[in-house]
């Protein structure tokens, strides 16, 4: 059976592209065999990736024994943490579009007959994702797996923490000596952060979705059994090279449905409306914003790991992981187990003997919330739709109305926060920071938790048509569409404006009328772009809006 890599390895005019394999030593016996495409995001600046060197080359070990010649490519990725609050952030977002491109790139210039995706961070997990399934060709993910939590005063705690307590440094709630303790201990060593933020929802979710191997999202990177996963992950795109299972085969509407469903029971990070929005894209699937509150409705949801609650990634494992949340999901018939996944079995196959083993997942019978962990609002300033991470919120913002704040940057708004201006009842707005208008659609960590840690997010909500960190807590709606830059009416709130917020009803809206509304359009002044060039300029162009996923639009 011919193979992919025949284009680069076969007949007497391929000898040129042979000439060049031997000149980094490949052997004729290696050139025989499939190519594997092994895409590592190892660097020196990410905490997550800066073991990736060690998992990639168990993943060759793996590709090696089952008959394959692995072949390393590189991927960026951004680090969040450190471009957070700072115009780094605006890049964090379009890396995504760049990583499925160089994705795509190097598998169709070198040909690669299958891939194995080793991410780990943010963007990076999506972003290979996309670029598989943009190819379809057979794709495994194996991440590096999540960070221990870190240990403050003697409670188990994470980067979120951490971000926190700049807030009540600021507040004066903790004083130098309180802050150095947790810049020195929330984050003890490789790994993507502890809690169920985007890096570690992004791959249970791969999980979920079949495209990576059980243990994939929860084993942590400091333990030998990740290095056995990334040897079975090398092993198992053998078997799907083998067996021409193919990306696009893989994930479905059918297992976007068990992601979903999986995302929701979990309590992920609210980015993940963004990044299944753009895998469902690649996948020639059409997911939109209200299958994800169809699916909401009848998901329990049946982990509060932190930011949400005190348990982090090792307890999820230890508790059985996303296969033991998969089960309990079946006992209600919540997910589709006759679905292939990327070990060759189906997802029935791998949850068979897969249980609850601690209280970091609580049985389906009895969960936090009936309903899933995140929530899609619509209403006067959300025409196309608005997230919020429910799960995280505190009962008593759950409905919530109280005068605007308004401010058009980041900046503007964590300036006022840290000064004291911000006051409970608050309803603090922050435009012109979505796709385009960003550009980039910046995480909003530093204000959600300064807020946080001045122990105020019981009382101040936050709107936004950038976007939230999975590390954020309390009332923050984020995905705010359609966006400022795009004419949106969060653009024309005004300060003092009256804002309803109602979580369980699946509504957000200002206390102005069309009329109203139409008024201040007439008389409002276009906004000055941010960036005028270079790729994020290119970047706020092209890109679509964050309810179909923030996608670069083709046309």
């Amino acid at each position: 059976m011919a193979k992919r890599s025949d284009n680069v390895t076969k007949g007497v005019e391929r000898a040129p592209m042979r000439s060049l394999f031997y000149a980094m030593g490949y052997t004729e016996e290696e050139l025989e065999r499939p190519l594997i495409g092994v895409v590592s995001a190892h660097s020196d600046i990410v905490p997550g990736h800066m073991n990736l060197d060690k998992i990639t080359e168990a993943v060759k070990a793996g590709v090696r024994m089952a008959g394959g010649t692995p072949i390393m490519v590189p991927s960026i990725g951004v680090c969040d943490g450190i471009a957070m609050g700072h115009v780094g952030m605006k890049y964090s977002l379009p890396s995504r579009e760049l990583i499925a491109d160089s994705v795509e790139t190097m598998a169709e210039a070198h040909q690669f007959d299958g891939l194995v995706l080793v991410p780990n961070c943010d963007k990076i997990v999506p972003g290979m994702v996309m670029g598989a399934l943009r190819l379809d060709i057979p794709a495994v993910v194996c991440s590096g797996g999540p960070m221990m939590s870190g240990l403050v005063n003697g409670v188990e705690t994470s980067l979120s923490k951490m971000f926190e307590a700049v807030g009540a440094r600021k507040a004066n709630i903790i004083d130098d000596a309180g802050l150095l303790e947790y810049e020195q201990n929330v984050c003890p060593g490789c790994g993507s952060c502890s809690g169920m933020y985007t890096a570690n929802s992004m791959n249970c979710l791969c999980e979920a979705i079949g495209l990576a191997l059980p243990g994939n999202g929860t084993i942590p990177a400091v333990h030998s059994g990740r290095l056995m996963l990334a040897k079975h992950a090398g092993m198992a795109i053998m078997n799907l090279v083998e067996k021409n299972i193919t990306a696009r085969q893989i994930v479905n509407e059918k297992s976007i449905r068990n992601a979903l469903a999986c995302d929701m029971a979990l309590g992920c990070s609210s980015n993940t409306v963004l990044h299944l929005l753009a895998i469902a894209n690649e996948a020639g699937v059409d997911l939109n914003m209200e299958i994800f509150n169809e699916i909401s409705a009848k998901t329990p949801n049946l982990c509060h790991l932190a930011p949400a609650g005190p348990t982090h990634m090792h307890d999820l494992n230890n508790a059985g992981g996303v296969q033991a949340v998969l089960a309990e999901l079946n006992k209600k018939g919540l997910i589709d187990t006759s679905l292939i996944t990327a070990n060759g079995h189906t997802v029935g196959e791998n949850i068979k003997d897969a249980h609850i083993k601690t209280d970091a997942i609580r049985p389906i019978d009895n969960p936090y919330m009936e309903t899933g962990g995140l929530m899609i609002l619509w209403g006067n300033i959300a025409q196309d739709g608005s997230v919020v991470k429910r799960s995280a919120v505190a009962p008593e913002m759950l409905v919530h109305s109280g005068p605007a704040r308004v401010y058009d940057s980041e900046e503007e708004a964590i300036a006022d926060i840290y000064d004291g201006k911000i006051v409970p009842g608050d309803v603090v707005v922050i435009r012109y920071e979505g796709p385009k208008g960003g550009p980039g659609m910046r995480e909003m960590l530093n204000p959600t938790s300064a807020l946080a840690g001045m122990q105020l997010d019981k009382t101040v909500a936050l709107i936004t048509d950038g976007r939230f960190s999975g590390a954020s807590r309390g009332a923050s709606i984020g995905h705010v569409c359609p966006e400022a830059a795009s004419g949106g009416n969060i653009g024309l709130i005004e300060e003092g404006d009256i804002i309803d917020i109602d979580i369980p009803a699946g509504k957000l809206n200002a206390r102005v009328t069309d009329e109203e509304f139409a008024a201040r359009r007439a008389k409002q002044v276009p906004h000055e772009p941010k960036v005028k060039h270079g790729w994020l300029y290119r970047y706020s162009k092209m890109v679509g809006p964050s309810c179909k996923g923030a996608v670069m639009m083709e046309d």
